[in-house]
């Protein structure tokens, strides 16, 4: 087997439960089960769907900021409660809980990478209050 170098914002990195990992076109599929490593670069709120609410019901999410500056906002739990921001410059991470909504907002151009089983993500249009 030949190693050659992987472009991360041009693939996915797939690990699947044999422990094969494989770069594969980036398409995010709800349905797949595996691991999925994703790497973005990202220029505008519309390219990290920050009008949509998101959610992982099979697996954690961790989300990193490689480099820029990001937001993350989870979805208040109860209806008086306001949004939860967490602010990431680059080299940091959050991790996000299975089951918890949430969305990503930008700071400037950042590149984000994140991992989580895709299976059974949702995505939801946020309503403005």
């Amino acid at each position: 087997m030949t190693v050659t170098p992987i472009d991360l914002f041009s693939s996915f990195i797939h690990l699947d439960q044999s422990g094969q990992v494989r770069a594969e076109q980036p398409v995010f599929d709800p349905e797949r089960d595996g691991w999925q490593l994703m790497t973005f670069h990202v220029e505008t709120d519309a390219d990290v769907h920050a009008d949509h609410w998101e959610v992982h019901s099979a697996a954690d999410e961790v989300v990193s900021c490689l480099s820029g500056g990001i937001r993350v906002y989870f979805r208040p739990e109860q209806p008086d409660e306001k949004e939860e921001e967490i602010k990431l410059a680059a080299g940091t991470a959050a991790i996000v809980p299975r089951g918890r909504w949430h969305r990503i907002a930008l700071d400037g151009p950042s590149d984000i990478m994140s991992v989580t089983l895709p299976r059974g993500s949702r995505l939801e249009k946020r309503s403005e209050a």
